[in-house]
Protein backbone atom coordinates (compact mmCIF):
# COMPACT_ATOMS: atom_id res chain seq x y z
CA UNK A 1 0.00 0.00 0.00
CA UNK A 2 1.01 3.48 -0.41
CA UNK A 3 3.23 4.52 2.56
CA UNK A 4 4.74 1.10 3.68
CA UNK A 5 7.94 1.14 4.35
CA UNK A 6 10.09 -1.40 3.24
CA UNK A 7 11.78 -2.57 6.41
CA UNK A 8 14.03 -5.71 4.47
CA UNK A 9 14.18 -7.63 1.09
CA UNK A 10 15.70 -11.76 1.45
CA UNK A 11 16.90 -10.44 4.55
CA UNK A 12 18.59 -7.34 3.95
CA UNK A 13 18.11 -3.84 4.54
CA UNK A 14 18.82 -1.81 1.21
CA UNK A 15 20.45 1.17 1.13
CA UNK A 16 19.00 2.55 -1.57
CA UNK A 17 17.08 1.92 -4.64
CA UNK A 18 20.54 0.39 -6.36
CA UNK A 19 20.44 -2.06 -3.94
CA UNK A 20 16.44 -2.37 -3.99
CA UNK A 21 16.79 -3.40 -7.56
CA UNK A 22 19.25 -5.75 -7.13
CA UNK A 23 17.84 -7.75 -3.96
CA UNK A 24 14.45 -7.89 -6.43
CA UNK A 25 15.41 -9.42 -9.43
CA UNK A 26 15.32 -12.67 -8.27
CA UNK A 27 12.16 -15.00 -8.75
CA UNK A 28 11.27 -14.93 -4.99
CA UNK A 29 11.53 -12.37 -2.90
CA UNK A 30 10.90 -11.78 0.70
CA UNK A 31 9.76 -8.42 1.33
CA UNK A 32 9.39 -7.48 5.36
CA UNK A 33 7.35 -3.77 5.21
CA UNK A 34 6.10 -1.39 8.22
CA UNK A 35 2.24 -0.46 8.22
CA UNK A 36 1.81 2.13 10.48
CA UNK A 37 2.67 -0.22 13.43
CA UNK A 38 2.44 -3.32 12.33
CA UNK A 39 5.36 -5.43 10.57
CA UNK A 40 4.34 -7.60 7.43
CA UNK A 41 6.11 -9.87 5.79
CA UNK A 42 5.16 -10.47 2.21
CA UNK A 43 6.53 -14.11 0.30
CA UNK A 44 6.71 -12.90 -3.39
CA UNK A 45 6.71 -15.74 -6.48
CA UNK A 46 7.16 -13.96 -9.84
CA UNK A 47 8.05 -15.07 -13.64
CA UNK A 48 11.48 -13.97 -15.08
CA UNK A 49 10.67 -10.41 -16.55
CA UNK A 50 7.52 -10.32 -14.49
CA UNK A 51 7.70 -6.62 -13.28
CA UNK A 52 7.62 -6.34 -9.45
CA UNK A 53 4.84 -3.87 -9.87
CA UNK A 54 6.47 -1.85 -6.52
CA UNK A 55 7.10 1.90 -7.15
CA UNK A 56 9.62 3.44 -4.33
CA UNK A 57 9.59 7.22 -3.80
CA UNK A 58 13.09 8.01 -2.80
CA UNK A 59 16.30 6.90 -4.05
CA UNK A 60 18.26 7.02 -1.21
CA UNK A 61 16.73 4.94 2.17
CA UNK A 62 19.82 5.92 4.40
CA UNK A 63 21.55 9.15 4.89
CA UNK A 64 22.65 11.02 1.92
CA UNK A 65 26.41 11.96 1.89
CA UNK A 66 26.31 15.59 2.22
CA UNK A 67 29.07 18.12 1.36
CA UNK A 68 31.83 19.15 3.93
CA UNK A 69 33.15 21.56 1.14
CA UNK A 70 32.97 25.20 1.94
CA UNK A 71 33.43 26.38 -1.37
CA UNK A 72 33.89 30.40 -2.27
CA UNK A 73 31.78 29.73 -4.83
CA UNK A 74 28.93 27.67 -4.10
CA UNK A 75 25.75 28.98 -5.13
CA UNK A 76 23.69 27.74 -2.02
CA UNK A 77 25.94 29.74 0.06
CA UNK A 78 24.58 32.19 -2.05
CA UNK A 79 20.83 31.83 -1.21
CA UNK A 80 18.60 34.70 0.55
CA UNK A 81 17.57 33.52 4.07
CA UNK A 82 13.68 32.41 3.77
CA UNK A 83 13.31 29.87 1.03
CA UNK A 84 12.33 26.31 1.83
CA UNK A 85 14.49 24.25 3.65
CA UNK A 86 15.61 21.66 0.93
CA UNK A 87 17.74 24.25 -1.55
CA UNK A 88 20.04 24.35 2.10
CA UNK A 89 21.37 20.99 1.43
CA UNK A 90 24.56 19.94 -0.15
CA UNK A 91 24.88 16.69 -1.47
CA UNK A 92 27.85 14.85 -2.20
CA UNK A 93 26.97 11.72 -2.84
CA UNK A 94 28.20 8.83 -5.60
CA UNK A 95 25.17 7.62 -5.82
CA UNK A 96 23.13 10.76 -6.66
CA UNK A 97 25.87 11.13 -9.22
CA UNK A 98 25.04 8.47 -10.83
CA UNK A 99 21.74 8.12 -10.86
CA UNK A 100 20.52 11.78 -11.45
CA UNK A 101 23.57 13.34 -12.50
CA UNK A 102 24.45 15.65 -9.23
CA UNK A 103 28.12 16.35 -9.28
CA UNK A 104 30.24 14.88 -6.83
CA UNK A 105 33.87 16.32 -5.35
CA UNK A 106 34.78 12.69 -4.02
CA UNK A 107 36.04 14.41 -1.11
CA UNK A 108 33.75 12.02 1.01
CA UNK A 109 34.85 8.44 -1.50
CA UNK A 110 35.63 5.72 0.55
CA UNK A 111 37.19 2.48 -0.67
CA UNK A 112 34.03 0.74 0.42
CA UNK A 113 32.47 3.30 -2.12
CA UNK A 114 35.22 2.83 -4.68
CA UNK A 115 34.93 -1.30 -4.75
CA UNK A 116 31.05 -0.90 -4.82
CA UNK A 117 30.83 1.52 -8.00
CA UNK A 118 33.24 -1.14 -9.53
CA UNK A 119 31.57 -3.55 -8.75
CA UNK A 120 28.44 -2.84 -9.62
CA UNK A 121 29.62 -0.73 -12.82
CA UNK A 122 27.73 2.17 -11.28
CA UNK A 123 28.67 4.17 -14.45
CA UNK A 124 28.79 7.33 -15.80
CA UNK A 125 29.69 9.61 -12.45
CA UNK A 126 30.14 13.37 -12.72
CA UNK A 127 32.92 14.48 -10.75
CA UNK A 128 33.38 18.31 -10.40
CA UNK A 129 36.72 18.73 -10.54
CA UNK A 130 37.61 22.84 -10.84
CA UNK A 131 41.51 22.15 -11.14
CA UNK A 132 43.42 18.80 -10.98
CA UNK A 133 46.07 21.11 -8.87
CA UNK A 134 45.83 19.94 -5.59
CA UNK A 135 47.15 23.32 -3.86
CA UNK A 136 44.33 24.86 -6.19
CA UNK A 137 41.86 22.22 -5.51
CA UNK A 138 41.91 22.15 -2.06
CA UNK A 139 41.77 26.31 -1.74
CA UNK A 140 38.76 26.07 -4.15
CA UNK A 141 37.11 24.01 -2.09
CA UNK A 142 38.33 24.86 1.13
CA UNK A 143 38.75 21.56 2.25
CA UNK A 144 42.72 19.90 2.54
CA UNK A 145 40.81 16.52 0.94
CA UNK A 146 40.25 17.95 -1.74
CA UNK A 147 43.87 18.07 -2.79
CA UNK A 148 44.00 14.57 -2.83
CA UNK A 149 40.67 13.11 -3.42
CA UNK A 150 40.55 12.79 -7.18
CA UNK A 151 42.79 9.86 -7.11
CA UNK A 152 39.44 8.11 -6.79
CA UNK A 153 38.69 9.30 -10.28
CA UNK A 154 41.91 7.77 -11.84
CA UNK A 155 41.25 4.34 -10.40
CA UNK A 156 37.66 4.55 -11.66
CA UNK A 157 38.88 5.46 -15.00
CA UNK A 158 41.21 2.75 -14.89
CA UNK A 159 38.45 0.15 -14.57
CA UNK A 160 36.88 2.05 -17.13
CA UNK A 161 33.95 3.73 -15.16
CA UNK A 162 32.91 6.68 -17.12
CA UNK A 163 33.13 9.45 -15.52
CA UNK A 164 31.81 13.57 -16.76
CA UNK A 165 33.62 15.95 -15.52
CA UNK A 166 33.41 19.64 -14.16
CA UNK A 167 34.78 22.72 -13.85
CA UNK A 168 33.50 25.23 -12.16
CA UNK A 169 34.94 28.79 -14.08
CA UNK A 170 35.78 31.47 -11.34
CA UNK A 171 37.39 34.93 -12.75
CA UNK A 172 41.42 35.83 -11.45
CA UNK A 173 41.12 32.00 -9.37
CA UNK A 174 41.03 29.30 -11.59
CA UNK A 175 41.13 30.49 -15.22
CA UNK A 176 43.92 32.31 -17.19
CA UNK A 177 47.29 30.14 -16.49
CA UNK A 178 45.74 28.11 -14.22
CA UNK A 179 42.76 27.11 -16.78
CA UNK A 180 45.54 26.39 -19.55
CA UNK A 181 47.68 24.22 -16.59
CA UNK A 182 43.79 22.11 -15.55
CA UNK A 183 43.36 21.18 -18.96
CA UNK A 184 46.94 20.11 -19.70
CA UNK A 185 46.51 18.16 -16.66
CA UNK A 186 43.71 16.75 -17.49
CA UNK A 187 44.77 15.36 -20.52
CA UNK A 188 47.93 14.59 -18.55
CA UNK A 189 46.67 12.53 -15.65
CA UNK A 190 42.85 11.61 -16.99
CA UNK A 191 43.31 11.08 -20.99
CA UNK A 192 39.78 8.79 -20.81
CA UNK A 193 37.62 11.44 -19.57
CA UNK A 194 34.54 11.09 -21.56
CA UNK A 195 33.45 14.95 -21.18
CA UNK A 196 34.69 18.14 -19.89
CA UNK A 197 32.20 20.81 -19.01
CA UNK A 198 33.83 24.32 -18.13
CA UNK A 199 30.49 25.99 -16.57
CA UNK A 200 30.88 29.96 -15.40
CA UNK A 201 30.55 30.84 -11.55
CA UNK A 202 27.07 31.89 -10.74
CA UNK A 203 26.81 34.31 -8.60
CA UNK A 204 24.05 36.58 -6.85
CA UNK A 205 23.09 39.63 -5.16
CA UNK A 206 24.09 38.08 -1.91
CA UNK A 207 27.37 37.16 -2.28
CA UNK A 208 29.84 37.71 0.18
CA UNK A 209 33.20 36.35 -1.32
CA UNK A 210 35.25 39.25 -2.35
CA UNK A 211 37.17 37.31 -5.21
CA UNK A 212 33.79 36.23 -6.89
CA UNK A 213 32.30 38.12 -9.79
CA UNK A 214 31.38 37.79 -12.81
CA UNK A 215 33.24 36.94 -16.25
CA UNK A 216 33.52 40.39 -18.77
CA UNK A 217 32.95 40.22 -22.03
CA UNK A 218 36.61 40.42 -23.06
CA UNK A 219 37.45 37.78 -20.45
CA UNK A 220 34.71 35.62 -22.03
CA UNK A 221 36.22 35.64 -25.14
CA UNK A 222 39.53 34.92 -23.91
CA UNK A 223 37.74 31.61 -22.60
CA UNK A 224 36.96 30.44 -25.64
CA UNK A 225 40.25 31.05 -27.27
CA UNK A 226 41.81 29.25 -24.73
CA UNK A 227 39.54 26.41 -24.63
CA UNK A 228 39.55 26.23 -28.77
CA UNK A 229 43.17 26.10 -28.58
CA UNK A 230 43.11 23.08 -26.25
CA UNK A 231 40.52 21.44 -28.32
CA UNK A 232 42.61 21.20 -31.22
CA UNK A 233 45.33 20.15 -28.86
CA UNK A 234 42.78 17.39 -27.10
CA UNK A 235 42.31 16.03 -30.90
CA UNK A 236 45.68 15.80 -32.14
CA UNK A 237 46.39 13.50 -28.68
CA UNK A 238 43.88 11.37 -28.27
CA UNK A 239 41.73 11.91 -31.74
CA UNK A 240 38.52 12.80 -30.28
CA UNK A 241 37.61 16.57 -28.11
CA UNK A 242 35.73 16.02 -24.65
CA UNK A 243 36.21 19.86 -24.08
CA UNK A 244 32.91 21.61 -24.20
CA UNK A 245 31.82 25.19 -22.61
CA UNK A 246 28.35 26.24 -21.49
CA UNK A 247 26.16 28.32 -23.83
CA UNK A 248 26.94 31.38 -21.15
CA UNK A 249 30.60 32.16 -22.25
CA UNK A 250 29.40 32.76 -25.91
CA UNK A 251 26.26 34.68 -24.83
CA UNK A 252 28.24 36.96 -22.61
CA UNK A 253 31.30 37.07 -25.19
CA UNK A 254 27.95 37.93 -27.58
CA UNK A 255 29.55 35.16 -29.94
CA UNK A 256 27.67 32.63 -32.10
CA UNK A 257 27.18 28.76 -30.51
CA UNK A 258 28.73 26.21 -31.76
CA UNK A 259 26.99 23.93 -34.37
CA UNK A 260 25.27 20.56 -33.08
CA UNK A 261 28.12 18.58 -34.12
CA UNK A 262 30.68 20.41 -31.89
CA UNK A 263 28.52 18.41 -28.97
CA UNK A 264 28.44 14.90 -29.73
CA UNK A 265 26.08 13.50 -28.14
CA UNK A 266 25.03 16.32 -25.29
CA UNK A 267 26.41 14.61 -22.82
CA UNK A 268 26.39 17.55 -20.50
CA UNK A 269 23.24 19.24 -21.46
CA UNK A 270 21.74 19.41 -18.09
CA UNK A 271 24.55 21.71 -17.36
CA UNK A 272 23.90 23.90 -19.92
CA UNK A 273 26.35 23.05 -22.14
CA UNK A 274 24.82 23.07 -25.60
CA UNK A 275 21.25 23.98 -24.61
CA UNK A 276 21.06 26.75 -26.89
CA UNK A 277 21.87 25.28 -30.03
CA UNK A 278 19.47 22.05 -29.25
CA UNK A 279 16.61 24.21 -28.72
CA UNK A 280 17.37 26.23 -31.40
CA UNK A 281 17.93 23.29 -34.05
CA UNK A 282 14.79 21.74 -32.13
CA UNK A 283 12.83 25.12 -33.01
CA UNK A 284 14.05 25.47 -36.72
CA UNK A 285 13.29 21.69 -37.07
CA UNK A 286 16.50 21.23 -38.02
CA UNK A 287 17.63 18.70 -35.20
CA UNK A 288 16.15 16.05 -32.48
CA UNK A 289 14.87 17.70 -29.35
CA UNK A 290 16.99 16.13 -26.31
CA UNK A 291 15.44 18.99 -23.98
CA UNK A 292 15.00 17.20 -20.89
CA UNK A 293 17.00 14.43 -20.93
CA UNK A 294 17.78 13.11 -18.01
CA UNK A 295 21.56 12.14 -17.07
CA UNK A 296 22.56 9.08 -15.31
CA UNK A 297 21.04 5.41 -14.53
CA UNK A 298 17.10 6.50 -15.27
CA UNK A 299 18.19 7.12 -18.65
CA UNK A 300 19.32 3.98 -19.70
CA UNK A 301 18.78 1.21 -17.15
CA UNK A 302 16.51 -1.53 -19.20
CA UNK A 303 13.73 -2.14 -16.97
CA UNK A 304 10.94 -4.56 -17.74
CA UNK A 305 8.67 -2.01 -16.25
CA UNK A 306 9.20 1.88 -16.49
CA UNK A 307 6.50 2.43 -13.93
CA UNK A 308 8.64 1.14 -11.16
CA UNK A 309 10.64 3.81 -11.34
CA UNK A 310 8.56 7.16 -12.36
CA UNK A 311 7.90 7.97 -8.76
CA UNK A 312 11.38 7.88 -7.78
CA UNK A 313 12.63 11.21 -6.75
CA UNK A 314 15.86 12.44 -6.31
CA UNK A 315 16.41 13.56 -2.43
CA UNK A 316 19.34 16.21 -3.21
CA UNK A 317 17.12 17.23 -6.48
CA UNK A 318 17.08 20.95 -5.07
CA UNK A 319 20.59 20.86 -4.68
CA UNK A 320 21.57 22.34 -8.10
CA UNK A 321 18.34 24.86 -8.09
CA UNK A 322 17.59 22.97 -10.95
CA UNK A 323 15.27 19.87 -11.81
CA UNK A 324 17.24 17.81 -13.95
CA UNK A 325 13.63 16.36 -15.74
CA UNK A 326 10.92 19.17 -15.22
CA UNK A 327 7.82 18.41 -13.95
CA UNK A 328 5.13 19.08 -16.49
CA UNK A 329 2.30 20.95 -15.40
CA UNK A 330 -0.92 20.67 -17.18
CA UNK A 331 -2.60 23.78 -17.03
CA UNK A 332 -4.68 26.01 -19.68
CA UNK A 333 -5.24 30.31 -19.92
CA UNK A 334 -7.36 31.18 -17.15
CA UNK A 335 -10.15 32.22 -19.75
CA UNK A 336 -10.03 32.13 -23.66
CA UNK A 337 -10.28 35.31 -25.71
CA UNK A 338 -10.08 34.77 -29.15
CA UNK A 339 -7.94 38.30 -29.79
CA UNK A 340 -5.22 37.89 -27.16
CA UNK A 341 -1.60 37.37 -28.57
CA UNK A 342 0.63 34.62 -26.77
CA UNK A 343 3.60 36.03 -24.90
CA UNK A 344 6.86 33.83 -24.35
CA UNK A 345 8.12 34.52 -20.78
CA UNK A 346 11.69 33.83 -20.00
CA UNK A 347 15.21 34.86 -18.41
CA UNK A 348 17.24 37.46 -19.92
CA UNK A 349 19.60 35.03 -21.60
CA UNK A 350 16.69 33.04 -23.05
CA UNK A 351 14.95 36.55 -24.26
CA UNK A 352 18.56 36.98 -25.85
CA UNK A 353 18.20 33.93 -27.76
CA UNK A 354 14.70 33.65 -28.43
CA UNK A 355 14.25 37.11 -30.04
CA UNK A 356 16.33 36.17 -32.96
CA UNK A 357 14.96 32.84 -33.87
CA UNK A 358 11.43 33.94 -33.80
CA UNK A 359 12.66 36.69 -36.04
CA UNK A 360 14.46 34.03 -38.33
CA UNK A 361 11.64 31.65 -38.04
CA UNK A 362 8.69 34.60 -39.52
CA UNK A 363 7.41 34.53 -35.65
CA UNK A 364 8.91 38.35 -35.04
CA UNK A 365 5.19 39.52 -34.27
CA UNK A 366 5.84 37.25 -30.91
CA UNK A 367 6.38 38.98 -27.71
CA UNK A 368 9.09 38.20 -25.21
CA UNK A 369 8.77 39.31 -22.34
CA UNK A 370 12.34 39.63 -20.14
CA UNK A 371 12.33 38.56 -16.73
CA UNK A 372 15.09 40.29 -15.18
CA UNK A 373 16.49 38.02 -11.89
CA UNK A 374 15.71 40.88 -9.26
CA UNK A 375 15.15 37.76 -6.51
CA UNK A 376 18.81 36.46 -7.01
CA UNK A 377 20.20 39.42 -8.74
CA UNK A 378 23.74 38.84 -10.13
CA UNK A 379 24.52 36.87 -13.32
CA UNK A 380 21.50 34.34 -12.51
CA UNK A 381 19.94 34.84 -15.87
CA UNK A 382 18.44 31.44 -17.14
CA UNK A 383 15.17 30.93 -16.87
CA UNK A 384 15.25 27.78 -14.84
CA UNK A 385 16.11 30.30 -11.53
CA UNK A 386 13.18 33.09 -12.78
CA UNK A 387 11.23 33.21 -9.50
CA UNK A 388 7.13 33.94 -8.63
CA UNK A 389 7.82 37.40 -7.53
CA UNK A 390 9.77 38.25 -10.60
CA UNK A 391 7.19 36.81 -12.97
CA UNK A 392 4.80 38.72 -11.38
CA UNK A 393 6.11 41.70 -11.55
CA UNK A 394 6.94 41.44 -15.29
CA UNK A 395 3.10 40.18 -16.18
CA UNK A 396 1.58 43.22 -13.50
CA UNK A 397 3.89 45.61 -15.73
CA UNK A 398 1.86 44.18 -19.26
CA UNK A 399 -0.88 44.43 -17.77
CA UNK A 400 -2.24 40.78 -18.76
CA UNK A 401 -2.65 41.68 -22.34
CA UNK A 402 -1.05 38.79 -23.00
CA UNK A 403 -1.51 34.85 -23.01
CA UNK A 404 2.14 33.99 -20.90
CA UNK A 405 4.10 30.69 -22.15
CA UNK A 406 6.00 30.09 -19.41
CA UNK A 407 8.48 27.11 -19.37
CA UNK A 408 8.42 24.06 -16.97
CA UNK A 409 11.85 24.26 -16.26
CA UNK A 410 10.79 27.01 -13.70
CA UNK A 411 9.10 24.62 -11.85
CA UNK A 412 9.07 21.51 -9.45
CA UNK A 413 5.94 20.15 -8.83
CA UNK A 414 4.14 23.45 -9.74
CA UNK A 415 5.90 25.48 -7.48
CA UNK A 416 8.69 27.94 -8.29
CA UNK A 417 12.14 28.71 -6.46
CA UNK A 418 10.80 30.97 -4.33
CA UNK A 419 7.69 28.89 -2.80
CA UNK A 420 5.18 30.63 -4.86
CA UNK A 421 2.79 28.26 -7.38
CA UNK A 422 1.82 28.29 -10.60
CA UNK A 423 -1.91 28.35 -9.49
CA UNK A 424 -1.07 31.40 -7.80
CA UNK A 425 -0.22 33.47 -10.98
CA UNK A 426 -2.69 31.43 -12.79
CA UNK A 427 -5.73 33.42 -10.81
CA UNK A 428 -4.64 36.77 -11.88
CA UNK A 429 -3.17 36.00 -15.22
CA UNK A 430 -3.92 33.75 -18.28
CA UNK A 431 -0.38 31.39 -17.91
CA UNK A 432 0.12 28.12 -20.32
CA UNK A 433 3.10 26.13 -18.89
CA UNK A 434 4.79 24.73 -21.66
CA UNK A 435 7.95 22.07 -22.09
CA UNK A 436 11.13 23.68 -22.57
CA UNK A 437 12.02 22.44 -26.16
CA UNK A 438 12.03 24.11 -29.05
CA UNK A 439 9.79 21.66 -30.77
CA UNK A 440 7.34 22.15 -28.40
CA UNK A 441 7.27 25.81 -28.43
CA UNK A 442 6.86 26.16 -32.24
CA UNK A 443 4.11 23.60 -32.45
CA UNK A 444 2.34 26.21 -29.67
CA UNK A 445 2.86 29.12 -31.97
CA UNK A 446 2.16 27.65 -35.00
CA UNK A 447 -1.34 26.34 -32.99
CA UNK A 448 -1.84 30.06 -31.96
CA UNK A 449 -1.27 31.46 -35.60
CA UNK A 450 -3.95 29.18 -36.52
CA UNK A 451 -6.40 30.06 -33.84
CA UNK A 452 -5.77 33.41 -35.31
CA UNK A 453 -6.43 33.03 -38.68
CA UNK A 454 -9.58 30.71 -38.30
CA UNK A 455 -11.08 33.93 -35.83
Amino acid sequence: MVGDRVMSVNGVVPRDILEWQRLVESDDVDISVLRGRETLEFDLARQPGEPLGVSISSAVFDRIHTCDNHCEFCFIYQLPKGMRRSLYMKDDDYRLSFLFGNFTTMTRFTEADLERVIDERLSPLYVSIQSPDPHVRSDMLRNVRGGFSLRWMKVLLDHDIQIRAQIVLCPGVNDGDILESTLAGLLEQYPTLESIAIVPLGLSRFNSEDRMRVHSQTEAQQVIETVSKWQARYVRAIARQPIHLADEFYLVAQKSVPEASHYGEFPMLEDGVGLVRCFLDSFCGNGPDLMGKQAGFFASVDVPSPTDYVRVVNPAADTGLRSPVPVPVSLSVRKQIADKPVAIVTGSYGALVMRNALKEQDFADVAVLEVENLYFGGNTAVAGLMTFEDIHRVLSDDKGSHIYLLPDVCLNDGVFLDGGSIEDLHREFDVEVIPTSGSSLRDRLESARREVSHV
